[in-house]
């Protein structure tokens, strides 16, 4: 399952830094795939290919938010998410709409940062 940031965040942005993929991001800030990743380019797999470079609109204008494809749940880094680890109001929870388990956890980090 990968973690989102509700509406009660307070936008003080402890949670940012402690992203090992670099899923965390201002509201109102566009976000890339390559950032804080291996990913150079992403193929979706129906002709559509992105640039790991090009800009992504955001999720949230007003809060923090968590790109859900490329959060995983700190799996293979930490033994818990550590945005929910330093989150002072709580407001790193599970999505309850993206429900993943280890082992498809394990193999989004590994294509995020090119492991064999």
């Amino acid at each position: 399952m990968a973690i989102m940031i509700t509406d009660e965040c307070i936008n003080c942005g402890a949670c940012e830094p402690e992203c090992p993929n670099t899923a965390i991001y201002e509201g109102g800030v566009e976000w890339t795939w390559g950032g804080g990743t291996e990913l150079t380019d992403v193929d979706f797999g129906d002709g559509t290919v992105v640039s790991g470079k090009a800009p992504q609109s955001p999720v949230s204008n007003e809060f923090y938010y968590i790109v859900a494809d490329k959060c995983t749940e700190c799996v293979g880094f930490h033994e818990e998410p550590q945005c929910a680890a330093v989150c002072p109001v709580d407001c790193c929870v599970p999505d309850p709409e993206r429900e993943e388990d280890e082992e498809t956890l394990l193999s989004k980090k590994a294509w995020l940062h090119a492991e064999a």
